[in-house]
């Protein structure tokens, strides 16, 4: 068997069972894993079913374009099936997107415009404004809106719901899933709905969106809206394909939150997501108290970690917004600033004259003692040194294993702050640390003061 087109694939993903990340949850908590589709993500439903629609009807005609505001998913999902039906694309997004969204969608042949993302949502330099300009300027265009169109919501009232209601022989009790457009949540919550109305439908949003003070009270409160870092949940505005009524609560996540859960949903499960993904299973984890070990918990995981690499996955981006904790907890923390540097040693038969003169150029305060097979025979410091000179000047012009200390210990890359600081005093200023490679770096007595520093601010 072989499928026609790419499209042919879209849907039938798999559910998968939440273990580690989930073992403090009294439910079963099952993962609806949209990463299998072409685009990689949940979007490919309903771009695909709004495009069908749009040909149906005619708004939609052969060689035309394509135009449409997107965080990146559903543009994927739009351009793919732009290349197997022939249409052009267009796609307006914002500067807060991952670049990695943007790049994937120039490589399907779209045209990417981005837009700042702290503007009001009327402002004529937003997304919203923009994609919208441009379906009245392009000839023959489509302007898709995906926030308003409801084949959005039809897309996963017709094939996502029946999917986790056969998956689960019918037993789900919770469906859970971050919301953007409201799509997802409206079209799958009313099929579950209507096959079970007990079942209750969870939406997570974000601080800085509008959904769940609108949801509770009826109030659309313009304090609430504020920029945040989570991509793919969340709004400033409200979407006609929000369907409030079929939603039973909102539950937000902390950006900080949703990227370490992102992250620990690979490093727990091996599951590759996206940032709602993590927003959606700490939703869940928040909101354990309120579950039984008879219920069956869905939740949906929107696309692809692929989407995030120079983000969530990305350790100096994560520690500049405070967003990974920094504490120093190994050795290797201990040394990252000067990680790369090569070591620098002397050698036991080399004059002190020479150890000095090396001293000085790097400007350090020991030097680790080599033997000529490159073995750790001994050390030297600067301390120790001075107090051999004052007494006796004439000592520079003596081999340096001739008034060598003993070696620095040697620890694992992975040794503690607190193994590390047993051993260094003030009879022994350093250790040198062998990392996995079995190269071998210096953690001086400076090292471990600035480590402990950094614990203290924390």
């Amino acid at each position: 068997m072989f499928y026609q087109n790419i499209l042919e694939t879209i849907g039938n993903t798999p559910l998968v069972k939440l273990n580690k990340i989930a073992e403090d949850c009294p439910a079963t908590v099952l993962a609806k894993i949209e990463t299998t589709n072409p685009g990689n993500s949940v979007k490919d439903r309903m771009a695909i079913k709004m495009i069908e629609d749009a040909e149906a009807d005619g708004r939609l005609k052969p060689g035309g374009t394509i135009i449409e505001g997107t965080s990146g998913n559903t543009g994927m999902g739009l351009a793919i099936a732009a290349v197997v039906k022939g249409y052009n694309c267009v796609f307006v997004t914002n500067d807060k997107q991952s670049k990695e969204k943007v790049d994937m969608l120039k490589a399907v042949g779209a045209e990417v415009i981005v837009c700042p993302t702290a503007v009001a949502p009327d402002d004529p330099r937003s997304y919203y404004s923009v994609s919208k300009r441009l379906g009245d300027e392009i000839p023959n265009s489509w302007y898709v809106n995906q926030y308003d169109n409801k084949s959005n919501v039809k897309a996963h009232y017709e094939s996502t719901g029946p999917e986790i209601w056969e998956q689960t022989d019918g037993k789900i009790t919770h469906f859970v899933v971050g919301v953007g457009t409201g799509g997802t949540i409206s079209g799958v919550g009313k099929y579950l709905k209507e096959k079970n109305p007990n079942i209750k439908i969870w939406g997570i949003d974000t601080f800085g969106s509008v959904f769940k003070k609108y949801h509770e009270t009826g109030e659309f409160d313009q304090d609430e809206i504020y920029p945040y870092v989570t991509e793919g949940i969340g709004e400033d505005i409200l979407p006609e394909c929000v369907d409030f009524d079929v939603i039973d609560r909102f539950e937000k996540v902390t950006d900080k939150d949703g990227l370490i859960y992102q992250r620990k949903l690979a490093k727990e499960e091996g599951i590759l997501v996206g940032n709602s993904a993590g927003s959606a299973i700490k939703g869940i984890l928040q909101l354990s108290d309120e579950l039984t070990e008879n219920d069956i918990v869905v939740v949906l995981f929107h696309d692809h970690a692929s989407r995030y690499m120079g983000k969530a996955f990305n350790d100096d981006w994560m520690k500049e917004r405070g967003y990974l904790d920094q504490r120093p907890r190994t050795a290797t923390d201990m040394i990252a600033n000067h990680f790369e540097l090569p070591l620098l040693t002397v050698k036991e038969d080399e004059m002190l004259s020479e150890a000095f003169a090396k001293m000085e150029r790097f400007n350090i305060s020991q030097l680790p003692v080599v033997n000529g097979d490159g073995h750790f025979v001994g050390s030297l410091n600067d301390a120790h040194l001075l107090g051999l000179l004052l007494k006796d000047p004439s000592i520079n012009q003596q081999k340096v294993g001739s008034l060598m200390e003993a070696p620095f210990p040697m620890v694992k890359s992975n040794a503690s702050v607190e193994e590390v600081s047993s051993m260094i005093n003030k009879e022994c200023p350093a250790v040198l640390v062998k990392d996995l490679s079995g190269s071998v770096h210096i953690l001086t007595k400076y090292d471990l003061i600035g480590a402990l520093a950094t614990q203290s601010k924390v």
